[in-house]
């Protein structure tokens, strides 16, 4: 596979000693043998015909669970420091379900890669809803179950991944499970999610653990123009999926108006959510343009944003697009991560990003290639501005159940022929490997 001749002339510039390179997936997504689990919400909305595009499920999915040696054989092979994964807690819940977690992190500490497992990612057990508060409460008796297993190798713990996107298409407008469009009475969610997150931070820090961090979705906002109407429409929309998920994480409060629309007592609840964070996890993968509502329904990245929002989302144009057909906008992570540091100060933590990718077919995926060479990059070009970032970690390892888009998407470094399980690193994994080694 040929490489680009204007790249290797031009190399990644250094980023600092022990910064920590990674990869990210997700349980539900490459696991599989969903026959020795739990039962997940994410079960019950993929059985319902027509949620998943084509039609399928996560019941065998890159069957993670039965390669996973095969799986960190891939990680080594790569070269990285850190492998972000998700703990399933349908299948902890189930008998002998932590013994997978336990090989897991064997081999990956044998393998001399450090284990960053997440603990919520979506996969909530059937029975259990986020609209009810005591699912926090549950939330963090089973992270101390994980990690008074785990916490003898693994430091680093992410508590929740992407609390915004499970509240806004599992609950709000019913693209993801469990399937709810409750619009704005969806909120409660977005509250015991935090509330969960706090509990296990608590949680964790009594088991011992000293590098805790959240994985969660941000990116700018656009105004669509620079008419009132649309400025006043992207300035609600930031409000919902970047400050209502990281002003009371890091400032101990809700954005104004926001705090009043929660459930229970708020201010004690804040008290708990804002536990001090090691770190602060950002997924980061496009912008979005946004302007005031256009009295229609729109199709916008695979979802339907609903005319009775106060807002309407619009295409960035003059940018290339994934084969999602999300913008590709590199700029917008170095824009991100000044603006969070301009915006919190001193109250924002050091960064790690926890997730960055984009779906491309083939394996010889040169659009991936540039699409990561330029967003490393953007992260440097955030380091140099003064923002403290810690580590990058890509989505993902391997092509996986992608949600309701179902094996459509394709994210992975290593393709996976969902017929045979046979994995084949593509030409980006070759890009990825050769640019850590670069690094070092």
């Amino acid at each position: 596979m040929a490489t680009d001749p204007l790249r290797a002339a031009n190399p990644i510039p250094q980023f600092p000693a022990g910064f920590l390179w990674g990869v990210s997936t997700s349980a539900h997504q490459i696991e599989g043998a969903a026959d020795e689990r739990e039962p997940s919400v994410w079960d019950a909305f993929t059985a319902e015909p027509g949620r998943v595009k084509d039609g399928s499920t996560a019941a065998v999915a890159c069957d993670h669970y039965h390669r996973y040696r095969e799986d960190v054989a891939l990680l080594a092979g790569l070269g990285v420091d850190a492998y972000r994964f998700s703990v399933s807690w349908p299948r902890v819940r189930s008998a002998g379900g932590l013994d997978f977690y336990d090989r897991l992190v064997d081999e990956l500490c044998a393998a001399g890669v450090r284990p960053a497992p997440t603990l919520f990612h979506w996969d909530l057990p059937q029975g259990m809803d986020w609209l009810e508060r005591d699912t926090a409460e549950r939330f963090a008796e089973y992270v101390s179950v994980v990690a008074e297993r785990l916490g003898d190798r693994v430091q680093k713990w992410i508590t929740i991944n992407e609390p915004a996107e499970h509240t806004l298409l599992g609950h709000a407008l019913g693209a993801h499970a469990p399937g709810r469009q409750l619009m704005f009475d969806a909120l409660p969610v977005a509250h015991h999610q935090l509330l969960a997150h706090g509990l296990a931070v608590r949680a964790l820090r009594a088991s011992g653990a000293t590098d805790i961090g959240i994985a969660n979705s941000h990116g700018p906002t656009w105004p669509a123009s620079e008419e009132p109407a649309d400025v006043e429409a992207a300035g609600f929309y930031d409000l919902l999926l970047n400050r209502l998920f990281a002003d009371p994480l890091l400032l101990g409060r809700y954005p104004e108006g926001l705090g009043e629309l929660m459930p229970g007592d708020v201010e004690a609840d804040l008290e708990i959510i804002a536990e001090p964070l090691d770190w602060y996890g950002v997924n980061y993968y496009a912008p979005t343009r946004v302007g005031a509502p256009q009295g229609e329904d729109i199709e916008f990245g695979g979802l339907t944003i609903p005319a009775e929002l106060p807002f309407s989302v619009r295409q960035i144009e003059g940018v290339p697009v994934t084969d999602f057909g999300w913008p590709v906008v590199p700029e917008g992570l170095t824009e991100l991560l000044t603006t969070f540091r301009d915006r919190y100060g001193d109250r924002l933590p050091p960064v790690v990003i926890t997730e960055n990718g984009c779906s491309y077919d083939g394996t010889d995926d040169q659009d991936r290639i540039a699409y990561l060479d330029a967003h490393v990059r953007a992260l440097h070009r955030a380091l140099e501005a003064g923002v403290d970032v810690r580590g990058y970690f890509v989505w993902s390892l391997l092509d996986n159940f992608e949600w309701a888009e179902g094996y459509e998407r394709r994210f992975g470094l290593v393709h996976v022929d969902f017929e045979t399980q046979r994995r084949t690193p593509k030409a980006s994994y070759g890009w990825f490997r050769d640019m850590l080694r670069a690094q070092r």
